[in-house]
This record gives C-alpha cells, sequence and structure tokens, in this order.
C-alpha cells in the first residue's frame, strides 16, 4: 500500500485545510501568492464541501474544483482531496430523516450544523458512497491529488433504530447464541435475561444505571460501524487510485474510536492536535498525541490540523504567545511528524469557527500570525530534505487500550474522580519531565523491543494480553503497573481475587483485600510522598523483592508500591515529583536514559534518525549541553558542546 513518503517526496508537508467556496473567486490568486510566499505546498480541499458539491440529490457542481485542482496543480501545491461525508446538505435529512442520528434519550440530531449522520444508515452510505465514486473517477487522475482524506473526525453516536438494529447483528456475529451473549453481559443481575434478539437495543436512556458490558459493546460496536463508513469511502478511492495514500484524522484521546484498529486501515495516520497555549503543560499534552500517533503510524505521521492562534471552543480563547507556534510544529516533527498542516488557510469570517484562527488571520498578510506562518513554512522546507521518511525511537512503551478505557467508565465505578486520560496523562507526564520518549502499544503487541513497559492503568485486559505481559517480564524486561490494572476480563467481569490470579503472582501480591478510592483534594501519605486518587489495601508476599509501605492511616505498613524482581506494582498515584523520581530510578535500572544529560527543567530533546532536537518550553532564554559538534539546520551555523534557545527557541542538530 501507498504511505506517506509517497505523499511527501523527502520533504515535509506544510499547509492545511482550504475552504475558498468560502470566499469570491476573485481571492483564490491572492491566496496562491500566499501559499507560495509562506512555502505552503499542500491543502486539503473539500472536507466541507458536500452541499456545494451536491447542490440537490444527483446534481453535480465540480466546475469550482476543477479551477482549483488546476490552480493548485500550476503553482506546485498539492492537494489532500476529502470525501465531504463528514457534513451532509440540509437536503439529505430533509428528504431522508433516516440519516440523521438519535441520541440516547431519543431526540433527533438535526442538521444545521456538522456530522449530522447515522453511521448505521443505509440511506447515507449510499449517498456518500456515489458522492465519493464521482469525486474519485473525476479527480483520481489529476497530478495536483496526492492523498485521499475520508469525511473528518468520526465521532457521531447513534442510538436510532437502524442503529439498533444492526447492532443486535453485531452482537450475533461475536457472540453467535442468545445464551453466549446473556452470559457475557451477566444479565442474571436485575432480571435482564434476553429471550429474543429482538429485545436487544442500544443503550438508550434508563431508569438507573445501564448495564456496563452492553455499554462496553456499544462503543465497540460504535467504533465499528464508523469504521465500516471510513472503509467503505476508502475502498472507493483505492479502486481508483491504488498509488494514492489515503488518511482520516483523529481526534486524540477520543473516547468512540478504538485508533489502533483504526490505524490498521489507513495508509497515513493523523491527528488533530490543540492543546491550551495557557495550559503549563499543554506541550506534554502534544508530546502524548505525538508519541501515541507515531506508534499507530509505526513510523512518520500526519499532524492534519493544529491552530495558528486561538480556537473557538474553550470558555476563553487565548492566542498564541510569539514562537509557540514554531515550537509546537517543531515539535510535532521531532516526534516523527511529516506532515505540519493548520485549520484552516484563511480566517473565515461568517459561520460557527470565524473567531478560530487560520494561517491567514484577520489582520491579514501583515498580521504576526501570517509573518510566523512564513518563517515556520522556509525552516520545514530546510530540514525536510534531513528528516523527512526517518523515524523516532523510543525504549519505553506506554500501554493503552481503548477497551480498558471503556470499560472502566461504567457508572457504577468506585469513583467518579479516576479519570483515565488523566491518569494516562500524569505516567507520561513523569516520563516527559523526566526526558525520556516514549512509544504507545497496544498490551497484545510485540514488546520484546522494550527494556521498559509502563501501564498507568489497564482495568480489563485479556488472558492474551495477561499472558504478553508476564511473557515480557519473563524474557527480561521490566514492567511498571498502576492501580486498577487486570481487574476485569474481556466482558467487564471482575476476575477472581480483584486482580487476576497471574498478575497477582508477578507482582508478588498474596490478597487483595480492598479498594480504598480517595475523595477530591484527598491524600494518603507514603513511604517519602504522598499518594493522590487511590489506595489499596494489600497483603503481599514474602517473596516481594520491595515495598513502600502507607503510612498512618487504615493502610498503615502496607505497600503502596512494591516489586517482585522486575515487575513493579504501584497502588496509588504518587504526587507528580514522586512519580518522575520513581521511574527515573526504574528507567535507569533498565539501561534507559535520556538523549542528553543536564538537561534544564524546560528543555526537551528528542532524537530522530541521526537528527537531535533541541526545544526549549520555557519563557527565559537558556544553554543547553550538547556534547560534540553540530550543525543547526535552523540557523545554518556550527555549534560546539552547547547550544543557546531563547525563550520557545529550537535547535535542530545534525552531527
Amino acid at each position: 500500500m501507498p504511505n506517506l513518503s509517497d505523499a511527501t517526496r523527502a520533504r515535509l508537508l506544510f499547509g492545511g485545510d482550504y475552504n475558498p467556496e468560502q470566499w469570491p473567486e476573485e481571492t483564490w490568486p491572492d491566496d496562491v501568492r500566499l501559499m507560495k510566499a509562506a512555502g505552503v505546498n499542500s491543502v486539503t480541499l473539500g472536507v466541507f464541501s458536500w452541499s456545494e458539491l451536491e447542490p440537490a440529490p444527483g446534481e453535480r457542481n465540480f466546475g469550482w474544483l476543477d479551477r482549483l485542482m488546476d490552480l493548485m496543480h500550476e503553482n506546485g501545491i498539492g492537494v489532500v482531496l476529502a470525501t465531504p461525508s463528514a457534513s451532509p446538505p440540509p437536503w439529505l435529512g430533509r428528504l431522508h430523516p433516516d440519516t440523521l442520528p438519535r441520541d440516547a434519550d431519543g431526540r433527533i440530531e438535526l442538521w444545521g450544523g456538522r456530522q449530522h449522520f447515522s453511521h448505521s444508515s443505509a440511506t447515507y452510505r449510499r449517498y456518500a458512497a456515489a458522492i465519493t465514486e464521482d469525486l474519485a473517477a473525476r479527480y483520481g487522475s489529476h497530478p495536483a491529488l496526492t492523498m485521499w482524506h475520508i469525511n473528518n473526525e468520526y465521532c457521531t453516536f447513534d442510538y436510532g433504530d437502524e442503529a439498533a438494529e444492526r447492532f443486535r447483528n453485531w452482537l450475533k456475529a461475536r457472540y453467535g447464541t442468545l445464551d453466549a451473549l446473556n452470559t457475557a453481559w451477566g444479565t442474571a443481575f436485575w432480571s435482564q435475561r434476553y429471550d429474543t434478539w429482538s429485545g436487544i437495543l442500544p443503550p438508550r436512556h434508563a431508569h438507573y444505571m445501564k448495564n456496563p458490558t452492553q455499554l462496553l459493546d456499544f462503543r465497540r460496536f460504535t467504533s465499528d460501524m464508523l469504521l465500516e463508513c471510513y472503509v467503505a469511502e476508502r475502498d472507493i478511492v483505492r479502486r481508483h487510485t491504488p498509488h494514492i495514500p489515503v488518511t482520516s484524522n483523529f481526534m486524540p484521546l477520543w473516547i468512540g474510536q478504538d485508533a489502533w484498529r483504526w490505524a490498521a486501515e489507513e495508509d497515513v495516520v493523523s491527528v488533530d492536535l490543540y492543546p491550551d497555549p495557557r495550559d503549563p503543560l499543554g506541550a506534554q499534552q502534544g508530546a502524548l498525541v505525538q508519541d501515541m500517533t507515531r506508534s499507530q503510524a509505526r513510523g512518520p505521521w500526519m499532524l492534519m490540523e493544529q491552530a495558528a492562534g486561538p480556537v473557538n471552543w474553550r470558555g476563553v480563547n487565548h492566542p498564541k504567545p510569539r514562537g509557540l507556534n514554531r515550537l509546537w510544529s517543531l515539535q510535532a516533527v521531532a516526534r516523527g511528524a511529516d506532515a505540519v498542516c493548520y485549520f484552516q488557510w484563511r480566517q473565515s469570517r461568517q459561520g460557527a469557527e470565524k473567531f478560530h484562527s487560520g494561517m491567514v488571520s484577520h489582520a491579514g498578510e501583515r498580521g504576526r500570525t501570517y509573518q510566523e506562518v512564513k518563517q515556520l513554512g522556509a525552516e520545514l522546507a530546510a530540514i525536510g530534505p534531513h528528516v523527512s521518511g526517518s523515524h523516532s525511537t523510543a525504549d519505553i512503551a506506554v500501554l493503552h487500550d481503548w477497551h480498558s478505557w471503556w470499560a472502566g467508565v461504567q457508572d457504577g465505578r468506585l469513583s467518579t474522580e479516576v479519570d483515565y486520560p488523566a491518569v494516562l496523562r500524569a505516567w507520561h507526564r513523569a516520563l516527559w519531565e523526566a526526558h525520556l520518549t516514549t512509544d504507545f502499544a497496544h498490551p497484545e503487541h510485540d514488546l520484546t523491543g522494550y527494556s521498559l513497559v509502563i501501564a498507568p492503568q489497564l482495568y480489563l485486559l485479556t488472558d492474551a494480553a495477561i499472558e504478553n505481559l508476564i511473557a515480557y517480564v519473563r524474557q527480561g524486561g521490566t514492567l511498571v503497573c498502576g492501580f486498577l490494572t487486570g481487574v476485569a476480563d474481556e466482558d467487564d467481569r471482575v476476575r477472581p481475587g480483584g486482580m487476576d490470579a497471574r498478575l497477582r503472582d508477578l507482582f508478588g501480591i498474596r490478597t487483595l483485600h480492598e479498594w480504598w478510592p480517595l475523595d477530591a483534594g484527598e491524600s494518603v501519605s507514603c513511604d517519602g510522598f504522598d499518594g493522590t486518587l487511590w489506595s489499596e489495601e494489600i497483603e503481599a508476599e514474602p517473596s516481594v523483592t520491595e515495598t513502600i509501605p502507607y503510612k498512618g492511616g487504615e493502610l498503615d505498613g502496607l505497600p503502596a508500591v512494591l516489586r517482585k524482581g522486575r515487575a513493579w506494582y504501584v497502588s496509588t498515584l504518587p504526587e507528580p515529583d514522586a512519580l518522575r523520581e520513581l521511574l527515573t530510578r526504574v528507567a535507569a535500572d533498565a539501561q534507559v536514559r535520556p538523549v542528553l544529560d543536564g538537561l534544564p527543567a524546560t528543555v526537551e530533546a528528542v532524537r530522530r534518525g541521526d537528527l537531535l532536537f533541541v526545544l526549549n518550553h520555557g519563557r527565559e532564554p537558556v544553554t543547553v549541553p550538547v556534547p560534540g559538534t553540530h550543525h543547526d539546520l535552523l540557523t545554518d551555523t556550527t555549534v560546539q558542546d552547547e547550544v543557546r534557545l531563547d525563550r520557545y527557541g529550537v535547535a535542530v542538530l545534525k552531527p
């Protein structure tokens, strides 16, 4: 299959969503002039253009897109051509109400926004396939076409009648018989046993808490139905253009997609990334998403969307300070991106996103935003030949699984204070602040290439995943698991003993007596640090190698952290400094070290191929030790033993 290198051709793609139908055609030549001045070499067309392309059922209006495709090609700008199926025209919902999704309360989600489609609607799928077929037939051989972009940010849940029928068929394929389903769902509880398939519904509004495994399966089903929509359109464009790579953009850590499974169906893995510029941990959030996307891609990936300035959907939408857009863009390149793109090219004057920034803001070409975009475009062009197609590597894997997340967010859980993404971020933050680069992996992936594996929280683990972790440790790997790991099987059935017996033996846990969740703001004292969110009443085996005990309270003297050989279990969430210190120690024991020693706290250093990226996330200048002689590709200067970085400064060093 084609991949990102087929589109980049030993350069970094730079550009963004271009929505020229929002503007008079007279502005298009000026857009091209500004694009060329900024080094833009790629634009995405047609993402939200369905009503423009098909103004009435079956009618086609391609003339404007013909002219745009030709204009881009004449000016050396490649086109990522989107199928417009994320935002159906109003006439589709009006004429075919069955294409509209329903929420869990049975309310129809009408047109007037976007993503107003039922993934299960045969009518929607038919119309989406038809417009995709015509786009692929018309533009498949156009020389401007470099990539296909299917839909946009798939994120629709549907509880309607057609979705209910497809859900039943999905369950039949998964379980085969009603007896197997009843066993998996534990329907003996609350007299929920089903005697006919037709009695099964999506988890709609109920009087009290819903069946947790029904909810888990509905999330699995939703991810699969959306994936079916993607694959159907992908296969159409592939039939016309087997040499052109295909993508669809993920939202980072969105709960509705099993992105491990989705990534396997994409030629290019792409993501949209919008950290808050006021968030002191915004760079760490970016690093987490970049590490996860690189791991899903198993190599270079595409930053499909970011903001050149403010967004418009937070309570208060702050602009990016000078230099931050450049810094975060180059951070993405350091962590594997071969494409740096934005939503959108020109800031809209009308519509719901008129206050969402563009590469060309309302201030125009003299505005700071566009001037910074020009600088970044020139720098990406300079480093592209040295970095495009190369890989970032890591000796640490952080384990993440959507099914475990889905199972862990049931209504009847022990603590709503435990938020899975927040726990994942806390553990990744500890590694990032220790200057340790990480991959992400599924718990059933081959882990043998990693010296250290971290499982922040895997509430649900399959038997295959458990055996994989045990085999990893037996083969000499170091494993650290956080609290609430290995509690349930794939049907969300609590394993005997509250944790799988194989894992208890691995960690040296004789008995897990009780879980002790903590209130908001509450902490528990341990020997040398405080724990937050959670604690557990654990009785250790005599065979454990090391323990760190709780101090005071009900758990006084019992192990908060215990280690048996190379397997660690952490039954609370240590405060940030303590978690960083613990993981730094464990990493050192596993022979994992930062790329550079002696880094200032605000500096991130990442190696990609033979290049060393050094990024200052602080607002004050710093001097960073970089032993040896290097060539800084951004300044075209020689660096000897140290490099000075201004606020938000970056150096890209080649030996």
